[in-house]
Order: structure tokens, then sequence, then C-alpha cells
């Protein structure tokens, strides 16, 4: 018992440390557009994006369960809080690596790609749960999409009635608006991306048959919450420069639309109790705002290099796993 209380703790220490980590490799998510329109000065922005990430992550539990449960049978892992382990280093390091290649890679992706491959290390592919693996995947498809005609169709409504009305103004009412949508965006991360270490974490403790159920502890939730919002307030620059300046020039009013259309849909995920990327639904949201506002204008061999990490991260990310699985059971087992 000694020794897997041990290996929960050290499963628990990962799993804060990868909602850090996501915390600053996803803040750009929420406040990139208000940041780089001026709308919010970069201290107030990170500060109001970790508030808001804070509440959003003691808000909700669906996802968590999702992430705990669908993936893989909890219940069935010989090894489970090997899995684990193995999930929680190769996502940390992807996450890690993309941040400094300033790179808007998924969390998401990293931590579902992770587990995935961990568990088909140590149990075969029998280790899947396909339906449960399958849906999310489709989730995780279709979520981008989602988002980018949201936020085409935002910005073109918005264009059209705005037409004639004076850009100094326009601006100055859309900075002010674009706050509150960096605070809903905020706020409906933390209610997706929080959950994701909860999963991991009470998984782990039905794992160790510390707890039977997967049901969320509260100390969980909390520590979860804070480890994020403090992730938050470190603040991703690497990021926050390329969502808000390289994909294309974004403005008062493009930066509203974009952060509405991605919270929308990222909040319409979690009261479904699936998770997606938040990377990926803002990205695609600012995608479909500047193809909206003028396609040409939109740096679209950047959006191609975000892209091809998008599909590449679960395939790596699993097979990054599995090698780290290989060599933890090399010495646990």
């Amino acid at each position: 018992m000694d020794y897997t209380l041990s290996l929960v703790v050290i499963i628990v220490i990962l799993a804060l440390s990868f909602d850090f980590i996501n915390g600053f490799h996803d803040t750009a998510n929420a406040i990139a557009a208000s940041v780089s329109t001026r709308a919010l000065t970069p201290r107030r922005a990170i500060l109001l994006a970790a508030i808001m990430n804070l509440v959003g992550a003691l808000t909700f539990t669906g996802v968590a369960k999702t992430i705990g449960g669908s993936i893989t049978d909890p219940f069935k892992l010989e090894h489970g809080l090997t899995v684990v382990i193995a999930t929680l280093i190769a996502a940390i390091a992807w996450n890690l690596v993309t941040w400094w290649l300033g790179i808007p890679s998924s969390s998401s992706h990293a931590i579902i790609g992770a587990l995935a491959g961990a568990a088909i290390a140590s149990e075969g592919w029998k280790g899947i749960n396909y339906s449960g693996f399958t849906t999310i995947l489709k989730w995780l498809i279709l979520s981008p999409i989602i988002a980018f005609i949201v936020g085409f169709c935002i910005m073109f409504v918005l264009k059209r009635i705005l037409a004639n009305f004076s850009p100094h103004r326009v601006n100055k009412a859309f900075r002010v608006g674009q706050v509150i949508t960096a605070a809903f965006q905020s706020f409906t991360h933390g209610t997706n991306d929080a959950q994701k270490a909860m999963g991991i974490i009470t998984l782990a403790l039905v794992t160790a048959e510390i707890q039977p159920t997967l049901d969320i502890p509260l100390w969980v939730k909390l520590s979860a919450a804070i480890s994020m919002a403090l992730g938050t307030s470190v603040g991703g620059w690497k990021i926050i420069k390329t969502m808000g300046t390289k994909i294309f020039k974004i403005d008062p009013m493009s930066g509203f639309s974009a952060d509405l259309g991605s919270a929308s849909v990222i909040l319409g995920a979690t009261l479904s109790h699936f998770p997606v990327s938040t990377t990926h639904a803002v990205t695609s949201s600012i995608l479909g705002v500047g193809s909206a506002k003028k396609f040409s204008n939109v740096k679209w061999s950047m959006a191609g290099r975000i892209v091809l990490t998008w599909v590449i991260t679960i395939p790596a990310v699993s097979l990054l796993a599995m090698l780290i699985y290989y060599l933890l059971a090399f010495f646990l087992h």
C-alpha cells in the first residue's frame, strides 16, 4: 500500500504540473486577441484570465468523468498507475516543446493521445474503450470546424451591420466588449481544460482502489483549479504572439468575434461533458473571423503549420507515451 500511495502522490504532482503548464501554455487562447488590440494590458489580461480560469474550473465536472472513464477502463488496467504516470510525462513533454517553439498545440490532444498510447502499451488494443475514444475524437475534429463557422458568421454579420459606422467608434466599443469576451473565454477554458487533470487524478484514485467511483473529490477540484490559475498567471508570451499577430492582424471587432465564437463552442462541449481543444477552437475561430473580414489577409502558411501540429499531436504523443510506459515498466514491474 505504501508503494501504491507513493505512485499516487507522484501522479498528483505530475497532474498538477500538467495543469500549471496548461495554464501558461493556453493563456494565449483567452487573452491574445485582447492584448494584441490593447483592449487589456498584458498584466490585467493575465490576472483576468487567472481568476476566470479558477472560477470555470470549479464549476463543472462532466469532462473530468469523461477523461477518467471513456478512453480506458480504470477498473481493468493491470498497471493503471504506471499508465497514468507515462501519460502525464508524455503530455507535459509535448506541451513544453510546443510552448518553447511558440506553436499553439493542444493540451487536450496531448493528454488524450498520451493516455491512449500508454493504455495500449499496457493492455494491448483491448486497453482502449473504442466507443468512448472515437466519440471524443469526433468532438476534437468537429469542434474546430464549428468554431471556424461560428467565428466566420459572427464577423460576417457584424461587418455588415456596422459597415457605415465610424471605425473609431466601432473600435472603442469593441475594446470594451473584448474585456467581457476575454473573461468569458477564460471561464470556458477553465470549465474544460482544468477538468482533464481532475479526470486523470481521479482515474489514478480508482485504479489504486482509494475510491470506488469516478466522482471528483473536492480537493482534486480545488488543487487542479488553483494549479491552472497559477499557471495562467505566468503567461505564455510566445504563443500569445503567434495567436495575436501571426495568423492575421486582429482589430477589436475581429478579436471580439473570435473570442465569442470559440468560447461558445467550448462551453457547448463542456455542457455536453466532452473534452475539446480550447487551442483549436480559438485558432479556428480566428481563422474564420479573418476569412470573413478579408480572406487574403489570413497568413495561411502559419495556419498550415498550426494545423499540421494538430494532426501529428495524437499519434506522436501516443508513441511517446508508449515508449515512456515501457521504460517505466522495466523499472517498476
